[in-house]
């Protein structure tokens, strides 16, 4: 019993030993047989391909995908040899109009004149560095021909500018010289960050826009644009600063064309109420002016209240029997002073077709030369009538036209004045429009200088005492 118990344990070992044995050698052949690349069983399943299918198959993916690599990079040569071509076609369109101007057409050229108009160009803008202020500054009769700077950061730009309520700090800035600047300060960072022969290039610092401290600029008109920028050195305490120089190019010219104002008519509309005399006074230079001289004008007097309308009528009844003149309107309005509202009401009264709208203030002195600078430069627009009182309809009008894609020409008028008359402003205005007033006031009645003598009037006369005290003392 005994050997036959030992038997039937021998062959249970055994046989134990046959199955780790087998799970030993599947788990090996699990763990160290090559990987698929395709992620295939090692068993064999059905309508399965071959250890070799599965090869090519991945072989053939792997071409696929090289070829659309290639087709996409063929694409990108192709897209920048367009680019390229462009860039070229450009040039020779500047080139082409450079020597339009100098006065040599491109047949005149003879062979290889394409390198020599480069030069040409090259040698140009060079003289135009040569003739600015750049290196160094040249004599000036006085004062008033120096040429200022303007300073900038980031986001700001400092002015001269005069004036009470003028403020050296541009708000906002316009695109155009965000944009100029902004090219400025590029262009100096990749000069910054270009490497030099010789640097460290594991060492060497990379430049940002948050480097740059401050710069100057100004504009000769006929040279070119000069830009000096500042930026944080590598070591405290040490800056870096370059000079830039866009040059001028000779001048192109953009159009030509023929203006005709044999019948522009100008219709001059003013808001009146009260003010009989400053009328009186209006109408004299309209008679010289717009009458005897001019003579293709229509006048619109909109007229608010009763108040003096007898002797307004009187004044227009006058010029009329004198001067045979018939082209005028007035229009009574029993509402209160509003020079939006009385604009609007003048401007909509016209019903004989086109005309040109001049929205003139009883205190304005104009001449004919105005008038034509009018009907060169002027289109008709909208009006808001919402604006009640003292001002703000004409900066109201003036931003409208900014959002619109008409051409706004803002320029001094040699032939318009503001004739001085004593302003008031009306507790009833709202902060914005009493602001604006007491402002235009300031302005209206002295000098900076002047108010800056009054505002100091007790220290200048403290001094001006206490010298006069000093001479008498001397000569005692």
């Amino acid at each position: 019993m005994l050997r036959r118990g030992a038997l039937d344990f021998v062959v249970r070992v055994g046989v134990v030993l046959v199955v780790v044995c087998s799970c030993l050698s599947l788990l090996y052949v699990l763990a160290c047989s090559p990987h698929s690349p395709e992620g295939l069983s090692l068993l064999p399943r059905a309508n399965a391909p071959t250890r070799k299918e599965g090869y090519q198959a991945l072989l053939q993916e792997r071409e696929e995908h090289h070829r659309h690599y290639i087709s996409s990079l063929e694409m990108q040569i192709s897209q920048l040899k367009e680019a390229l071509e462009e860039r070229s076609q450009q040039l020779k369109n500047l080139r082409k109009s450079l020597e339009e101007v100098a006065g040599t057409a491109p047949a005149e050229r003879p062979n290889g004149a394409g390198d020599q108009s480069s030069i040409d160009l090259q040698e140009f803008l060079q003289k135009q560095l040569t003739r600015a202020e750049v290196h160094a500054g040249t004599k000036l009769p006085s004062e008033y021909a120096l040429v200022p700077f303007e300073t900038f950061t980031l986001h700001k730009v400092y002015q001269l500018e005069t004036g009470l309520t003028r403020h050296p700090e541009e708000k906002p800035v316009r695109k155009d010289r965000r944009d100029e600047l902004a090219n400025a300060i590029e262009t100096a960072l990749q000069d910054l960050n270009t490497p030099w022969e010789g640097d460290n290039l594991n060492h060497r610092r990379v430049y940002s826009p948050a480097d740059f401290i401050e710069g100057i600029s100004r504009t000769e008109k006929d040279k070119g644009t000069l830009y000096e920028l500042t930026f944080k050195g590598d070591r405290s305490h040490e800056f870096r600063r370059l000079v830039f120089f866009r040059p001028f190019g000779p001048l192109m010219k953009v159009a030509t064309e023929r203006v005709r104002m044999d019948n522009m008519l100008i219709n001059i509309v003013v808001p009146l109420a009260k003010r009989v005399e400053q009328f009186r006074h209006f109408m004299f230079n309209f008679r010289e002016v717009c009458i005897r001289q001019d003579g293709r004008i229509h006048l619109t007097v909109v007229y608010f209240g009763k108040d003096q309308i007898r002797e307004v009528k009187g004044i227009l009844e006058k010029t009329s029997r004198e001067m045979k003149f018939r082209n005028f309107t007035l229009i009574q309005l029993n509402e209160e002073f509003s020079r939006g509202r009385g604009l609007d009401v003048g401007a909509r009264i016209w019903k004989r077709g086109n005309v040109l709208l001049f929205f003139c203030d009883v205190d304005i002195y104009f001449s004919s030369e105005f008038l034509n600078s009018c009907r060169l430069n002027s289109q008709p627009g909208g009006f808001d009538v919402d604006i009640k009182g003292w001002g703000g309809e004409d900066v109201h009008l003036y931003r409208k036209y900014l959002h619109s894609r008409l051409l706004v020409v803002r320029a001094p008028s040699r032939s318009l004045f503001h004739l001085w008359h004593e302003k008031s402003c009306s507790d009833q205005l709202p902060p914005e429009q009493y602001k604006m007033c007491m402002q235009s006031k300031a302005m209206n009645e002295a000098s900076h200088g002047q108010l800056g003598m009054l505002f100091f009037r007790s220290e200048v006369e403290a001094h001006l005492h206490k010298q006069g005290h000093q001479s008498n003392g001397s000569r005692s």
